[in-house]
């Protein structure tokens, strides 16, 4: 088994933060950029643990199966550091993580919205787009309860509208499984409709998800 140091018993040049200083970032490990990120320990547990749990999540599914809770579920991590890990990750997906791949079906949606599906509340995100429709920014709009989310149209359009989006995409999770439009979802959609209509920004769905299927307006002719 591999000999597990703390940073200040390994030899200084050979400490993260060092390294990234005389070396640059690109010749880190995740392990030590995740060291530099998180920068102390606690009296729980050095940054070295720390820095190893949360690795493991990263391992399991990347940014996406990381979340304010399991984090916080680490020895040794504060509700602070959770929350600048969790800023950190959400610069990554809107600024320099940039898919460039045409979101041109449904599937391709959808493939998106993993992170939604299994939330215990429900979870209003939208999707920004350009004229070749790739993304350009996601983001959740709202969080409701345990049945109910609320949105309004000008907060998915006002930044659609920063974005110089050509079309966006809307869609919340239904934590009961049962993927069928409520009455407030339909009005909801059709007040977005007609937003984008005036806006030049078109909606191209509202899609519901749950654990094991979804559903989408534009399909049902709900737009």
């Amino acid at each position: 088994m591999t000999k597990q140091f703390r940073i200040h018993q390994l030899p200084l040049s050979d400490r993260p933060r060092e390294k990234l200083l005389h070396k640059g970032v690109a010749a880190l490990s995740d392990f030590e950029l995740l060291e530099v990120f998180i920068g102390n320990g606690s009296g729980a547990a050095d940054v070295g643990y720390i820095a190893r749990r949360i690795q493991k999540l990263l391992e399991k599914g990347g940014i996406e199966a990381v979340s304010l809770e399991n984090l916080v579920a680490v020895k040794g991590v504060s509700v602070a550091t959770a929350g600048k890990i969790m800023a950190a990750f959400e610069l990554a997906r809107r600024h320099w993580v940039r898919d460039n791949t045409p979101l041109r079906t449904q599937q391709d949606i959808l493939g998106r919205l993993g992170d939604i599906r299994n939330k215990q509340q429900e979870y209003f995100v939208a999707l920004s787009l350009d004229g070749g429709q790739r993304l350009i920014a996601m983001r959740t709009i709202s969080i409701g309860t345990l049945d109910a989310v609320i949105a309004h149209p000008r907060e998915v359009y006002a930044d659609a509208i920063a974005d110089r989006a050509a079309s966006v995409v809307v869609a919340h999770n239904h934590p009961s499984g049962d993927t069928t439009p409520s009455q407030q979802d339909i009005t909801l959609t059709q007040q977005l409709a007609a937003a984008g209509q005036l806006l030049g920004i078109a909606l191209r769905d509202h899609l519901i998800v749950s654990r094991t299927g979804h559903f989408s307006c534009q399909q049902h002719h709900l737009l």
